[in-house]
């Protein structure tokens, strides 16, 4: 009996043996040629970029994958508890593999046979991750034994927080979402500490099959793997009962991010998306988890879009209509038309309409949501023909001059007329029409150069074309005060009498004759500096320009960014070369701040994935800003490191220059309505093909420029310049947004004089003078009772006083 006893255990170690040795055989066999785990010590998930405005709302994400990585240590321990309920009780005791786990599975499954079900798995947390980072999603034994072997491994290769770091912020969890924090955006629209027990558990019940679990498709499945999760909390000793039963009486509610918490400003989101790719290529942006906090502001992006949008209108309106959407659509099925076409690109709130009747007070219009409506004819009326070279028709006198039943327009609700004198009643439409102009913004503090709005067209759905940065163009005469600050630099005062009369320069053999013109093509005869920068007289600008040599005009242009190299021609004096608006801007930015260099930004700040920071654009060293605690002491001083492009005295005598340019000059509407410090110039080139307003308040610079993207003529009335189309935008984007901003005067740097002067004659102000300035004079050079200065041009200060004048040879 005892040898019986004894021949059966050896036959049973023996087997035991052959099984071990066999399981040994098969994990080796398995092992050979898996991946290299010990890649996942140093692994980061591709995470999203988030680029914010200056205010911290969200401005743009790219991503391949939508997911925002959170270190373990700042991981709730909440959700951490969901998910080791859900998928791992035993994570923090098992070694890769949980065998509690698996005969639990296999009890499971067997009671399962016949009812249809999904096997259960029992893959630990350490599997997973084994399987989504080293492995694929086959089903397979093969596959099962390389998940245990992988686990096995990664178990001895890392801690038990890094392999859980890498499961919640690796895991998808559907609606896009990459990770438990990009999850709890999306589903929730909170970050991961605000989440309740029972988002918490939702979020958990997820990884094994998201798609099956959205509460919108089949809300009672979604809650019930919910609430399973929630009691698995319980039982492991995650929260008490009270709190479960309160977690699994609330509905599961999804929230959408809330429209206040975006920020929409296209142009301006890709300008710093092109500069990240730039930086840190395809794979830093679209998988480094940069956050980008960048200059934007949104009250001003808003403005800027506003502003620019209406001012396109307002011109596109005075050219008249180019006619409807479609034509002959059946007033009897306007219904099913409409539904079948989409808004066009760029209408905004705007609707489409189909015209059903017509009749001398108006026409009566049905609309794509099924109502009905009326275009009063007061409406229509400022839809004149369009007709070529952007000239229009003659008025209308009845709606059947502008459209007829069956087409197909685009409206806009309105209570009132435009005046306000007429109000309308309910469900009363205006005609509208998308502009074929574009044009551009850019708003930017001139001491940081950092851009606080841009907008680059009407809409960047119709075209993500920035004509704010990429569109070359002739700047016209708002490239004037860069010619009068190099004079202003060469011996001339604001005082200085330049010739206005015609100038003609020989351009060689076969070429004709170069006769530049005055916008008004009339002559002024003799007058000073300051009016011909004010009413932008062409030909007293040329004659300047030859006096003081067109080398040294192009170098002013080349220190102050308008162009990296300007052509050394004298027709450049008139703005005959290509620049952006945002070099303008800055360029007048540098002006206003005293002749400082600065460069334009959108970016203020980046961070890596970790928090650190990796680009800064203001660089200055500040000493004793480091402290977290105030302690009462004094603020630190930044120092300026401002390079001085410019004398700061000439850069204020071009400030109050271009003062006048908005208080007696070409940008007259400006002030006209605005009673605060404001300066400018406007800019109109041959045959109004382009035109600008660039200006600036003390602390805010501001260029605009429109024109058709296939140049050609504007028009040719004065309200088809820049003073026409470009300074009432300006005028309309500095009231709002200096509406609650107190009116102070520009900074005056020392070495300055100012003296009293008639403006029209440049001479000291006598009594009975009706208009006289303050005008700024650098020491030496002012006026004297005599009509003389204390300098002459070619003449250093100081020299024998002669009467300011510059007759020309032409």
């Amino acid at each position: 009996m005892l040898g019986w006893i004894l021949r059966g255990a050896l036959t049973l170690v023996f087997l035991a043996l052959c099984a071990g040795g066999g399981l040994l055989a098969v994990l080796w066999h398995y092992s050979v040629g898996l991946p290299d785990y010990q890649q996942l010590a140093d692994y980061q998930p591709p995470t999203m970029t988030r680029v914010h405005a200056g205010d911290g709302r969200l401005l743009a994400e790219y991503a391949i994958e939508r997911r925002v990585f959170v270190p373990i240590g700042a991981m709730p321990a909440l959700v951490i508890k969901a998910f080791l309920a859900a998928e791992d009780k035993n994570f923090y005791s098992h070694q890769g593999v949980d065998p509690a786990g698996i005969v639990r599975a296999a009890i499971q499954n067997l009671a399962n046979l016949g009812r249809n079900k999904r096997p259960s798995g029992a893959s630990t947390i350490t599997q997973q991750v084994a399987k989504n980072f080293l492995l694929t999603n086959e089903l397979s034994i093969e596959r099962k034994v390389k998940e245990a072997v992988l686990a096995f491994r990664i178990e001895r290769a890392l801690t038990k927080d890094r392999i859980l770091e890498l499961y919640l912020n690796e895991i998808y969890l559907g609606q896009s979402s990459y990770g438990v924090a990009a999850a709890a955006l999306n589903y929730f629209n909170r970050s991961l500490d605000e989440l309740t027990v029972g988002e918490a558990a939702y979020l958990a019940a997820l990884p094994k099959a998201p798609n099956n679990y959205n509460p919108n498709r089949d809300p009672e499945r979604a809650k019930g793997r919910r609430d399973y999760v929630i009691e698995r909390m319980v039982e492991d000793g995650y929260i008490t009962a009270e709190v479960a039963d309160a977690a699994i009486a609330e509905p599961i509610e999804l929230r959408r991010r809330d429209p206040e918490e975006l920020v929409r400003a296209d142009y301006f989101a890709e300008e710093v998306r092109r500069e990240l790719f730039a930086r840190y290529g395809e794979a830093g942006l679209y998988k480094g988890g940069l956050s980008v906090r960048t200059t934007l502001e949104p009250k001003l992006q808003a403005i800027a879009d506003r502003v620019l949008r209406d001012g396109l209108i307002a011109y596109d309106r005075r050219h008249g209509w180019r006619g409807p959407v479609r034509k002959g659509v059946n007033p009897a099925e306007w219904a099913q038309s409409l539904s079948a076409l989409a808004v066009p690109h760029g209408a905004a709130t705007w609707q489409l309409a189909a015209v059903l009747k017509l009749d001398g007070d108006g026409a009566d219009i049905g609309l794509k949501s099924g109502e009905r409506g009326r275009v009063p004819f007061a409406e229509l009326s400022w839809a004149r023909p369009w007709l070529p070279d952007q000239r229009v028709g003659a008025s209308p006198r009845k709606p059947a001059d502008v459209i007829t039943v069956g087409d197909v327009i685009l409206v806009e609700p309105v209570a009132a007329s435009a005046d306000g004198k007429t109000k309308y009643p309910a469900a009363s439409y205006a005609l509208r029409q998308i502009p074929e102009v574009a044009g551009g913004l850019v708003a930017l503090d001139p001491h940081t150069g950092r851009v606080l709005a841009m907008t680059g067209g009407l809409s960047y759905e119709i075209s993500q074309f920035n004509r704010a940065t990429q569109a070359l163009r002739q700047p016209g005469s708002s490239f004037k005060p860069f010619v009068y600050m190099a004079a202003l630099d060469s011996g001339f005062t604001p005082s200085t009498i330049v010739l206005d009369a015609p100038f003609v320069i020989d351009q060689g053999p076969g070429l004709p004759k170069w006769k530049p013109m005055n916008f008004e093509n009339k002559f002024y005869g003799p007058t000073p500096l300051r009016v011909g920068v004010e009413k932008s007289r062409n030909l007293m600008t040329v004659r300047v320009a030859e006096s003081i040599g067109i080398d040294k005009v192009a170098s002013y242009a080349e220190r102050f960014g308008v162009v990296d190299h300007l052509p050394r021609y004298l027709s450049m004096a008139l703005g005959a070369t290509d620049t952006t608006l945002l070099r303008m801007t800055t360029a007048y930015a540098m002006i206003v701040n005293g002749g400082k260099r600065i460069e334009p930004t959108f970016i203020d700040r980046i961070q890596d994935r970790q928090g650190r920071t990796i680009l800064r654009h203001d660089r200055r060293n500040c000493v004793g800003c480091s402290p977290l605690v105030w302690d009462h002491s004094a603020a630190p001083e930044l120092p300026d490191e401002r390079s001085q492009v410019v004398d700061p005295r000439t850069a204020y005598q071009m400030v109050s220059i271009l003062q006048g340019v908005v208080e007696r000059g070409t940008g007259y509407v400006i002030s006209a309505a605005l009673k605060r410090p404001l300066a400018g110039k406007t800019g109109t080139t041959n045959d109004s093909n382009d035109v600008w307003f660039i200006g600036f308040s003390p602390d805010l610079a501001v260029g605009i420029y429109v024109g058709f993207d296939n140049p050609r003529s504007l028009g040719g009335s004065n309200q088809d310049t820049g003073g026409g189309v470009c300074a009432p935008m300006f005028r309309d984007f500095m009231a709002e947004a200096l509406r609650d901003v107190p009116a102070i005067p520009f900074r005056i740097p020392p070495g300055v004089r100012l003296v009293r002067v008639n403006p029209e004659t440049g001479h000291l102000a006598q009594a009975g003078d009706a208009k006289v300035i303050y005008e700024a004079f650098k020491p030496g050079t002012e006026p004297r009772l005599d009509g003389a200065t204390g300098a002459s041009y070619g003449g250093a200060a100081g020299a024998a006083p002669t009467t300011q004048s510059l007759d020309g040879l032409y």
